[in-house]
């Protein structure tokens, strides 16, 4: 390998941007309608919707990652899927108190305090 590679290498590797939090719309959206039904089942769940999706990829809570969720809950392709999403829920029912989706927002809720208490 080439002696300036390495170093330049190193560099790209150890760079802020090159580890930026990627969002996909259509996963944020389908997390977003998750995260409804977790609100209601959790109430001390409300209001910390970005600070638990964040920590699921164990990414601050900061002004730039609430900015990036933000741009993209506007993006087209969010807002396809989240309509999608919806048209589809109207005819799938919720099921009883005991569904697996109570028991994933528990854990989802369980991880996001580990992380929300283990930031410095």
């Amino acid at each position: 390998m080439n002696r300036c590679a390495v170093p330049i290498l190193a560099v790209v590797l150890a760079s802020p941007a090159a580890w930026a939090l990627t969002i996909d719309a259509k996963a944020l959206a389908r997390y977003d309608n998750s995260y409804l039904v977790c609100e209601a089942t959790i109430p001390a769940m409300r209001g910390h919707r970005d600070e638990a999706y964040l920590s699921l990829w164990r990414a601050k809570a900061d002004a730039a990652n609430r900015a990036q969720l933000a741009q993209t809950r506007k993006s087209k392709a969010y807002q396809s899927e989240r309509s999608r999403i919806l048209r589809a829920g109207a005819t799938t029912a919720a099921s009883a108190a005991s569904s697996p989706i109570k028991q994933e927002c528990q854990a989802l809720w369980g991880e996001a305090q580990k992380f929300i208490k283990a930031k410095p």
